[in-house]
């Protein structure tokens, strides 16, 4: 019988890295909407914090709408 590739600490490392990775992405791409608009050093600094922000948010909202499609242990016991 064939196990799960991946150990649960493997698993962990590589959730956390998409994660990084996904508030990353929003990030630079607030940077990049900002000077691709023409914006000096501090708008785009300020594309980047606001795209972290951003990110983290949805990140967040993310996570929350996954777990309602996730099976639950009580789920189905009275």
């Amino acid at each position: 019988m064939v196990g799960p590739s991946m150990t649960d600490d493997e698993r962990d490392v590589a959730s956390r890295r998409l994660k990084i990775g996904f508030v990353g992405l929003v990030a630079v791409s607030g940077a990049l909407t900002a000077m691709q608009a023409g914006g000096s050093i501090v708008i785009v600094a300020a594309g980047f914090v606001g795209g972290l922000a951003l990110g983290a948010l949805l990140l967040w909202f993310l996570i929350r709408w996954w777990a309602e499609f996730l099976p639950r242990p009580d789920r189905g016991r009275r």
